[in-house]
C-alpha cells in the first residue's frame, strides 16, 4: 500500500508528508472522528520485511505510549493497516532545535528552558525504566511558545528488572559486530564501543546537546564519522568557556559532568540533572555575576535522616507589586518593575487588593509566631496588624468584607483546613459560616462564595456555597471566580499531599475543562483584567516559581521567568507575589536550659550528627559558602569556633568522636575524616558502584551504609 497525500491510513485522512527517517515516514494527517490533527509514523514499504526494524517500531510504540509528560510526545493509538504499522503522535507545531540551531549559538536563558525541560522529560523516562539512546536536536521540537517535546523513542529499550538487574541495556548490533544504534556526534562513549549503557548514557547525549547551545559547534565533529567516534571515546571538546565566556560558572560546570567520559561522572539521577538546569534558569541573574560566580552544590538524592539537631528555615518572604502589561507589546514580553512590602523573617499565607487596589491584606507569621491578618500600603514599611489573633486571610469582596480561616491548621503537607468566616474590613467581629475549610474566593456581586471542603478523604468544591462542582480524593488548591461570575478556575491535584496540578475551570452546572497541566510545583492563580486568561505560577523542579498565564481555549504563555508565587491580580494588571529566600540555621538547646544556641557559621549549616555527650555537633556547609562541593565541619556546642574537615557531604560522627564519615558530591565513596591528628582516607568500595547514606556502628569500626552494587538494585 502506498501511502500519499489524500489517502487513508485506517481511519486517518492523510493530508502531507512531515519527514523521513531511519525509523519511518511521517505524515501529517486528520482524525475525522475528533476533527484533530496528527502526525502518524508508518514503517516504509520497503523495510516492513525488516524484522528487526518492525520490531524496533513495535518497541517505540510501547515504549512512548508508557510515558505521560508535557515534554514527551503523546501517543494516541498504534494500528495496522493493509500490512502497514502505523503510530499515531499528537501533532506538535514548532521547530526542531537542529532547526533552530542553523542560526547559532543560543541566547543562554533561552538555552537553559530548552535543556532544563528536555532533562525534565527524560528523568520521567529514565524513572519509568527507559532509555532514549538516540537524543539529538533533531528529536527535540520547540513549539511556538517555547514547550520542548522529545520525539523519537525508536530506540528506546525498556529496562526489565526482572530480565537485566542492574538495570542496563546493551547497545544492540544492527547488521553486524561493532555497528552501534544512535547517532555518531551525539553518542555517550559506552554507546560508540558497543558496551553497556543505562540512563547516563542519555545525559551523555544531552550534554553534547547543550554543549552545541552554548557554543554553535558541536562537542565532537571530525571528518569521518569514524574519527567522530574516536574522539567521543577518547577526547573532551574545547571548554565551553573558550568559545562562549559568557556562559555562567554553573552551566559549563553543568555540561562538564554530562560529558564525563566515565558514566560513574555524571549524575547518579536524571532528576537531579533537571533540578540543577531549572536553579540555574531560576537564578540566572545571580549566577551570571561574573565569571567567577559560585552557586549552591547540586543536591543528589540522599535518604532522609533523623533531625538529631534542631535546624530552622528563615524564610523572608516579599509580596511584590509588578506592573505587567497584558498580552504582548510588538512581540516582546514586557520588563516587569517590583516594590517590595514587607521585610520581616517569617511566611506569608494568602494576600490580596483590598478594593481600593492600594492596601493589600495579608496572613503572614512573622519571627516564629503564629499567622495573624495585616494590612500594609504601597510605598509603605510597616504592616499594621488586625486585631483577630488566629485568622488567616482566604479572600477580599468587593464590597471590602474578608472571608477568613480561622484555627487553621495543616491537614496534609500542602493542605491547610480551617473554619470559614466572614468578618468586614473595618472590623467587628467574624461570623463563622463553615468548618473543614481549604479556601475560598468571593464571586463579583459580594455575595456568592466560591469553597474548597474536606470531609471523610475527599475534597468538594462548591459554587456558590452548599453546590457541588467537583469533587475528587487528592485536594483541590486556589478557587477565583471568573470577573463575570460564571467560572471558577482552581488547580487540581489529583493526590493528597502532592503539589503538582492541573489548571481547571468549571461552570455552575459542574461541566470542568482542564486548561494547562500537569505541572509540578503549581501554587496561586488568578484571572486577568479582561478576564480571558488565567495567570498562575509553576515550576518543574523550583520553589522559585515563572508566571504563566493560559487561555479558556488553552494557550498558554510564558509571562516571566523566577518570581515566586502569585497571590492577585489587581484590575489594572499589577500583581501579587510572595518570593521565598530560604537560609538554614543550626540550632542547639543545651540539658536543663531554656534558651538555643545559634551554632550556625555559613549560609547554609545543615544538622547531621551529634555526640552522645552533646558536647559535638557535626555539620555541612551546602549553601554558596560550601564552595559548590559541600564543606564537613566539626563544632563544639559551647559556641566555640568550628573546625573545617575536608570536603564533601557530611553523613555521620563516630561514637567515639574520632572519625567523621562524607561522601563526595556524586556519592560514589565514602571518605572518612579524623577529627583530630591523622590523614583523611578512602573506604575500601569493592563492588558498591555508589551510595545514599551511612552510620557507624556503637564500636567505631564497623559502619552500615546504603547503596548499590552494579547489577543490582539499592
Amino acid at each position: 500500500m502506498a501511502i500519499s497525500a489524500g489517502s487513508r491510513l485506517g481511519p486517518y485522512e492523510v493530508l502531507s508528508p512531515l519527514g523521513a527517517g531511519g525509523m519511518g515516514e511521517v505524515w501529517l494527517a486528520r482524525d475525522p472522528r475528533l476533527g484533530r490533527e496528527v502526525a502518524i509514523k508508518v514503517l516504509p514499504e520497503d523495510v516492513s520485511s525488516d524484522r528487526d526494524r518492525v520490531k524496533r517500531f513495535e518497541l517505540e510504540a510501547r515504549a512512548a505510549s508508557a510515558l505521560n509528560h508535557p515534554n514527551i510526545v503523546t501517543i494516541h493509538e498504534v494500528g495496522e493497516a493493509q500490512g502497514r504499522a502505523y503510530l499515531v503522535m499528537e501533532r506538535v507545531e514548532g521547530q526542531t532545535l537542529a532547526e533552530i540551531l542553523h542560526e547559532g549559538p543560543l541566547p543562554i536563558r533561552r538555552l537553559l528552558s530548552i535543556g532544563a525541560q528536555a532533562a525534565d522529560g527524560l528523568a520521567r523516562a529514565h524513572e519509568g525504566g527507559i532509555v532514549h539512546r538516540d537524543l539529538k536536536p533533531q528529536n527535540l521540537m520547540v513549539t511556538k511558545d517555547g514547550f520542548v517535546k522529545i520525539l523519537d523513542f525508536g530506540l528506546a529499550k525498556l529496562v526489565s528488572s526482572e530480565t537485566s538487574a542492574a538495570g542496563l541495556t546493551e547497545a544492540p548490533t544492527a547488521t553486524g559486530a561493532g555497528t552501534v544504534l544512535g547517532t555518531v556526534g551525539y553518542m555517550s562513549p559506552e554507546q560508540a564501543s558497543g558496551k553497556p549503557l543505562d540512563h547516563r548514557s542519555d545525559q551523555f547525549s544531552l550534554g553534547a546537546i547543550l554543549y552545541e547551545m552554548a557554543t554553535g559547534r558541536r562537542a565532537f565533529q571530525r571528518n569521518t564519522p569514524v574519527e567522530t567516534l574516536s574522539a567521543i571515546i577518547r577526547e573532551d571538546p574545547e571548554p565551553v568557556g573558550h568559545q562562549n565566556p559568557r556562559a555562567p560558572a554553573p552551566l559549563r560546570w553543568t555540561i562538564e559532568r554530562c560529558l564525563a567520559k566515565n558514566p560513574e561522572d555524571r549524575y547518579v539521577s536524571t532528576r537531579d540533572l533537571a533540578r540543577d538546569l531549572a536553579s540555574i534558569r531560576d537564578h540566572l541573574s545571580e549566577a551570571s555575576t561574573s565569571a567567577e560566580a559560585i552557586t549552591a552544590p547540586p543536591r543528589l538524592r540522599r535518604l532522609p535522616r533523623p533531625a538529631l539537631v534542631l535546624g530552622v528555615a528563615a524564610l523572608l518572604a516579599a509580596i511584590a507589586a509588578a506592573s505587567f502589561f497584558l498580552g504582548e507589546r510588538a512581540g516582546k514580553s514586557p520588563i516587569p518593575s517590583f516594590q517590595r512590602l514587607t521585610f520581616r523573617r517569617g511566611h506569608i499565607w494568602t494576600a490580596r487588593f483590598a478594593p481600593d487596589g492600594k492596601t493589600v491584606v495579608y496572613g503572614g507569621g512573622w519571627d516564629g509566631k503564629p499567622v495573624q491578618l495585616f494590612s500594609t500600603r504601597l510605598g509603605s514599611p510597616e504592616s499594621i496588624p488586625f486585631a483577630l489573633p488566629g485568622a488567616d486571610l482566604l479572600a477580599i469582596s468587593s464590597s471590602g468584607e474578608l472571608a477568613l480561616s480561622l484555627g487553621r491548621h495543616h491537614v496534609g503537607f500542602w493542605e491547610a483546613s480551617g473554619t470559614l468566616a466572614r468578618v468586614a474590613l473595618s472590623g467587628n467581629a467574624p461570623r463563622e459560616i463553615a468548618e473543614n475549610v481549604l479556601a475560598a474566593d468571593w464571586a463579583p456581586n459580594g455575595t456568592d462564595l466560591a469553597v474548597v471542603h474536606i470531609a471523610g478523604g475527599r475534597t468538594r468544591l462548591e459554587y456558590p456555597l452548599g453546590h457541588s462542582l467537583h469533587e475528587t480524593a487528592g485536594w483541590i488548591g486556589n478557587p477565583r471566580v471568573s470577573r463575570d461570575g460564571n467560572l471558577v478556575a482552581f488547580v487540581d491535584h489529583p493526590l493528597s499531599g502532592d503539589d503538582t496540578g492541573s489548571i481547571t475551570v468549571a461552570d455552575r452546572a459542574g461541566k470542568k475543562k482542564v486548561l494547562s497541566g500537569p505541572w509540578a510545583s503549581v501554587q496561586g492563580i488568578g484571572w486577568s483584567p479582561d478576564g480571558k486568561e488565567i495567570w498562575f505560577t509553576a515550576s518543574p523542579a523550583s520553589i522559585v516559581r515563572s508566571l504563566r498565564s493560559v487561555t479558556l481555549l488553552g494557550k498558554a504563555r510564558l509571562i516571566a521567568n523566577s518570581l515566586g508565587t502569585l497571590h492577585d491580580l489587581s484590575p489594572d494588571g499589577r500583581a501579587l507575589i510572595g518570593r521565598d529566600v530560604v537560609r538554614s540555621r543550626l540550632l542547639y538547646l543545651p540539658p536543663g536550659e531554656a534558651r538555643e544556641r545559634d551554632l550556625s557559621w555559613l549560609d547554609s549549616s545543615i544538622a547531621v550528627d551529634l555526640s552522645s555527650d552533646g558536647t559535638t555537633v557535626l555539620f555541612a556547609e551546602e549553601g554558596e559558602g560550601g564552595g559548590g562541593v559541600g564543606v564537613v565541619y566539626l563544632r563544639k556546642s559551647d559556641g566555640s569556633p568550628p573546625v573545617r574537615l575536608g570536603e564533601g557531604y557530611a553523613l555521620a560522627l563516630s561514637p567515639d568522636k574520632k572519625w567523621a564519615l562524607a561522601a563526595p558530591i556524586n556519592f560514589s565513596e565514602l571518605h572518612l575524616l579524623p577529627t583530630g591528628v591523622g590523614q583523611a582516607r578512602k573506604l575500601e568500595r569493592g563492588g558498591i558502584e555508589s551510595y545514599q547514606d551511612a552510620r557507624f556502628l556503637p564500636d567505631s569500626k564497623r559502619i552500615v551504609f546504603g547503596g548499590r552494587e552494579r547489577c543490582h538494585r539499592w
